[in-house]
C-alpha cells in the first residue's frame, strides 16, 4: 500500500482530522497534509516519524510500500515499470510478463 493511501487508512481509522495531523507534525500545515494524502508529496525522515508517533505504529509501517518503491538501485523507467505492472490485474500482468520474457534475447532465456 502506498504511502498516501496508507496515511489515509490511518486518518480515518484514528479519527484524526487534516488539521489534527497538520498540529501533530512540526512544520507541516494543512496544505502539506493534504499533499500527502493526495499522494502529491512525500513525508520527510522526521515527519514520519511524527506521523508514526501519531498513529501510534511503527515509521516502518508507513515506509514499507515506500522502501519497495523507490529502490535506488533500479532507475526511473523500472520505477515506472513497476508501477504501472502494480496497477494491472493478475491475468494483465500474466500476459505483461509473457511479452516481456518473449522481448529477452535468445541467449538470456535459458
Amino acid at each position: 500500500m502506498s504511502i498516501d493511501a496508507t496515511l489515509r487508512l490511518l486518518s480515518k481509522a484514528s479519527g484524526l482530522t487534516v488539521a489534527d495531523i497538520a498540529t501533530a507534525i512540526p512544520r507541516a500545515g494543512i496544505g502539506t497534509v493534504n499533499a500527502w494524502l493526495k499522494g502529491d508529496k512525500i513525508p520527510g525522515k522526521d515527519q514520519i516519524d511524527a506521523l508514526a508517533r501519531a498513529f501510534g505504529v511503527p515509521a516502518g509501517a508507513l515506509l514499507s510500500e515506500l522502501a519497495s518503491t523507490l529502490d535506488p538501485a533500479r532507475t526511473k523507467g523500472e520505477h515506472d515499470l513497476l508501477a504501472a505492472y502494480r496497477s494491472l490485474n493478475s491475468r494483465q500482468q500474466g500476459a505483461l510478463l509473457i511479452v516481456a520474457l518473449s522481448m529477452k534475447p535468445k541467449a538470456a532465456r535459458k
